[in-house]
């Protein structure tokens, strides 16, 4: 079997000694890094990413494949910078001011890395302007929050006002999620768009940001 193959059916296993080995193998076999990430870990946790979406899959089980994936990364991250392989974009993350739910973020992130992105996690209750900051500060091209309470998912409009006030529009684009969220209310306060779940997410930051 080919080992960029191996490399993502060992990911999709949650196999994380067998894909930091591989991702090295690879490397050594003469392989660029840009594609054992490709097509080794990207390609895999694709297959994970829809798996979870269609439900044929679990939370646990991505957790698994997330950390195999970070075991690849480790070996291939310096090959990357000497290659000067480009991410697909820089990612600001957060759960909005107020709320302490991070579950959901933290599963976006994951699947955003898996597929390529680089990605800032500011955490949880995040106030307005630090996630403004931050995007200016990291030179990003995307702010995707996040909210489950009814009563903190309202301050993301604050968000939106700010990247427009501060002229950033053109720049910046803004995704939002949460289980209380909708598209009718990514609309009503302005953001760019709107993301049901972590596999939902990545398909619409690739839109947003125009990467495939």
């Amino acid at each position: 079997m080919d080992i960029l193959k191996q490399i993502a059916d060992s990911l999709q296993k949650g196999d994380d000694p067998r894909v930091g080995a591989l991702a090295a193998e690879a490397l050594e076999k003469g392989i660029p890094a840009g594609d054992v990430l490709q097509d080794g870990l990207i390609a895999g946790m694709n297959v994970v990413g829809e798996q979870f979406r269609l439900r044929e899959i679990f939370l646990p089980d991505v957790l698994l494949a997330a950390r195999a994936m970070y075991a690849g990364l480790e070996i291939l991250r310096p090959h990357l910078a000497k290659e000067g392989v480009p991410l697909r974009g820089k990612v600001v993350l957060g759960t909005i001011k107020g709320d302490l739910h991070d579950i959901g973020k933290n599963l976006v992130g994951i699947m955003l890395k898996g597929a390529g992105f680089e990605v800032i996690d500011l955490g949880h209750d995040v106030a307005p302007e630090a996630f403004v900051d931050a995007a200016v500060r990291e030179e990003a091209s995307l702010i995707g929050m996040s909210a489950l309470l009814t009563t903190t998912m309202t301050r993301m409009r604050e968000v939106v006002d700010l990247v427009e006030s501060r002229g950033l529009s053109g720049q910046i684009k803004t995704i939002v999620g949460g289980a209380p969220l909708s598209p009718d209310f990514a609309r009503e306060i302005g953001a760019d768009d709107y993301a049901s779940d972590g596999a939902t997410a990545v398909e619409r930051v690739k839109a947003l940001l125009g990467v495939t």
